[in-house]
């Protein structure tokens, strides 16, 4: 299946079709310079497929983890590509998560004023998330994200047989992503995951055409593509704790966020698919790291996303205070 993802900065293909990133040349402009950036949890053949199918290719693999979407690593991307020669008509792919994904689309964003990038994720959080959208960044100070631009791929490869290698923690952590979605904005979806066992292809289609739907109404995060961030606000926090995974981060994020039915109708999907919906957290450090990641409003209150009914969202101001108060219930 091909999702046409249609934006004011252009158009690009998400190719969602299993076994697609076995033949990339069938889809990405690979006959020039090509960076391909992946890190050392990816098998290696996903990355040399790539390399087999390019011109030029150069293979740059980084660390796994937060800590290598940093401006450092940033800047090593850079500097492999000005020693090898590349110029504005060359390229940049990624085969890897969402770290990855964000590192290599940020080098893209700002190598020459931009050049074209290519995204094959690895992972089913950015098979159904941070690949689409445009979104790149790198981490600064401590601080996830500050530091980053809008930059769309030319096309994505959404290929569920590249999960076969994840851990089931792993592939939980990717769940998050998608049962974020579907009690924010698809009230089918979510009964579909509740009470169903839908395919991995039929979880990732679904969870793109969601995500498709809001990009292209809200392409820089003006407004509606807000809606996205239920459960990151608190999440984020909970993830400068550390020892947590990024989408375990968001289910734990969520739960604070609605309240009776809806409440226990999402920690019920959110153990199915093995994330957890209690932990031990230091209130005071999760809310420092919330108030340092986060824009606050003129009256001191943080705009974040509720969760009334499944498949409905609002938009609610609140206090530091009544935040901290909502982290009780995760205990």
């Amino acid at each position: 299946m091909v999702i046409t993802v249609h934006t004011s900065s252009g158009q690009y293909d998400v190719i969602a079709e299993p076994g697609a990133a076995k033949t990339p040349e069938r889809y990405l402009s690979l006959d020039r310079r090509v960076l391909i950036v992946t890190d050392r949890g990816v098998p290696k053949e996903y990355a040399a497929r790539v390399a087999a199918a390019c011109r030029a290719p150069v293979i740059v693999t980084v660390p796994v983890g937060e800590k290598s979407k940093s401006i450092r690593r940033w800047k090593v991307l850079h500097e492999t590509m000005l020693k090898c020669g590349f110029t504005r008509n060359d390229c940049v792919v990624a085969v890897g998560g969402g770290v990855v994904g964000d590192l290599a689309g940020f080098a893209a964003a700002t190598y020459m004023r931009g050049i074209d990038f290519y995204n094959i994720p690895t992972t089913l959080l950015s098979l159904v998330d941070s690949s689409v959208g445009g979104k790149t960044a790198v981490d600064l100070g401590g601080v996830k994200n500050p530091v980053g631009a809008f930059w769309p791929p030319k096309c994505v490869i959404a290929d569920t047989e590249l999960l076969s290698t994840l851990s089931p923690r792993e592939y939980a952590a990717g769940m998050a992503e998608s049962i974020k979605m579907a009690a924010a904005l698809d009230a089918d979806f979510f009964t579909a995951l509740e009470n169903g066992t839908p395919t991995p292809d039929e979880i990732v289609t679904r969870s793109i055409l969601l995500k498709q739907r809001i990009v292209e109404a809200d392409e820089r995060e003006d407004g509606l593509r807000r809606v996205l961030n239920f459960g990151h606000t608190l999440g984020h926090g909970i993830e400068s704790c550390g020892g947590r995974l990024h989408g375990e981060c968001v289910a734990l994020g969520m739960i604070p966020m609605c309240e009776g039915d809806v409440r226990e109708r999402l920690v019920r999907t959110l153990s199915k698919y093995g994330l957890p919906t209690s932990c031990r957290i230091s209130k005071k450090k999760v809310m420092r790291a919330v108030l340092h990641d986060k824009k606050t409003n003129e009256n001191g209150t943080l705009t974040v996303v509720t969760v009334p009914k499944i498949g409905k969202y609002e938009f609610s101001d609140m206090t530091p205070d009544e935040l901290r108060a909502r982290l009780a219930v995760l205990s």
